[in-house]
């Protein structure tokens, strides 16, 4: 068995994390770490679990190394960045959700995340952990980076273009919508059920950080280039998934039928995306109810002739496939796994 740590066990990565962990047939739970809500029980933490795997939430100090092959931060960016110089060389691997590692060029990371002071030697030894992209690299990986939720969406949809098809991408518009979970367990007064419930909230309409680690990504991946990379992201009422819709233009000539092939190609036995037609189910698709509790990315590929644009929808539930899922799912990979290990649960819908 591999012996995982979550530090961070109190928030709600760390609960998706614990979920999973505790259903893993290759995973066994050996320390839960945090600074608030020492000596807490995962049962008295997270109403959904009634569970006692003996572990109750600890301070974090070097001896973890004694514990754990692998540890999952589910921390705030600052908490990782320190938590990383704490532990690198000590524990064989360490998988952080947070952005404290994501953007490797030095002066983006400071734009995007100025509070975040990182070692810079720590931030070249980071693997970008998109699994679908970089599988080849993490099985050597020590430290593991994973991508926020919406930058795996907007990175899965566009790889086919760029990295499968060559295509250089003169402009790439994104629209996200994201489910409250999304910002996580922090008390604002904009996320309060008065002001959430029902609404459409602009939290970032021009710009977000999460577009700035694709375009860090995709601009140092080969073939295919990104001229210009923006977004605009909104709050909506749904607690779980998103949505991304990438609108590209490019002076690449391609018909729709090339895209449909290009995609199913390229996601072709990777088995967490699924390319999905648009007007395939009940309901159109990609739609983040139709992902929830799972850890599939749901991507759909379509030609706007008269708009003159190349139209990229991708889905997928926030908690899985954007931050536990796919920290479990590189886990997997790193320990020579195979990579649905305790990954096999459908969506449930309606949820």
């Amino acid at each position: 068995m591999i012996r995982a740590g979550i530090v961070g066990a109190s928030g709600l990565a760390g609960g998706e994390l614990i979920r999973l962990i505790t259903q893993h047939p290759d995973l066994e739970l050996t320390f839960l770490g945090g600074s608030s809500h020492i000596g807490s029980r995962p049962a008295e933490l997270h109403p959904g679990l009634r569970i006692d795997p003996g572990l109750t939430v600890q301070p974090v100090t070097e001896d973890i190394a004694d514990l754990v092959d692998v540890v999952f931060l589910a921390t705030p960016a600052p908490v990782s960045a320190d938590l990383a110089a704490l532990l690198a060389d000590r524990v064989p691997a360490i998988v952080d959700l947070s952005g404290a590692f994501r953007i490797r060029t030095p002066e983006l990371h400071d734009r995007w995340y100025p509070k975040v002071k990182r070692r810079a030697d720590l931030a070249d030894r980071f693997v970008y952990g998109v699994p679908e992209l970089v599988a080849e690299q993490l099985p050597d990986a020590a430290l593991i980076s994973l991508p926020g939720c919406y930058a795996t969406a907007i990175t899965l949809g566009l790889a086919p273009l760029t990295l499968g098809l060559g295509l250089e991408l003169r402009t790439v518009v994104v629209d996200g919508k994201s489910g409250s979970s999304g910002g996580g367990l922090t008390l604002r007064t904009a996320d309060l059920h008065p002001f959430r419930s029902g609404a459409i909230a602009p939290y970032a309409p021009t710009g977000h950080r999460h577009a700035a680690e694709v375009g860090d990504f995709l601009g140092r991946s080969k073939p295919g280039s990104i001229g210009s990379l923006s977004m605009s992201a909104y709050g909506v009422s749904h607690v779980r998934g998103l949505l991304t819709s990438s609108y590209v233009f490019t002076n690449d000539a391609i018909s729709q039928r090339e895209l449909q092939r290009a995609y199913l190609r390229f996601y072709k036995g990777h088995r967490f995306v699924r390319v999905r037609r648009h007007a395939e189910t009940l309901i159109p698709v990609p739609d983040p109810q139709a992902v929830l509790g799972s850890n599939f990315c749901d991507v759909t590929v379509l030609l706007d002739e008269e708009g003159g644009r190349i139209v990229v929808l991708a889905a997928l539930d926030n908690l899985v496939k954007g931050a536990a899922g796919q920290a479990v799912q590189a886990a997997n990979l790193r320990f020579g796994l195979a990579e649905e290990a305790g990954l096999t649960m459908q969506p449930l819908m309606p949820a």
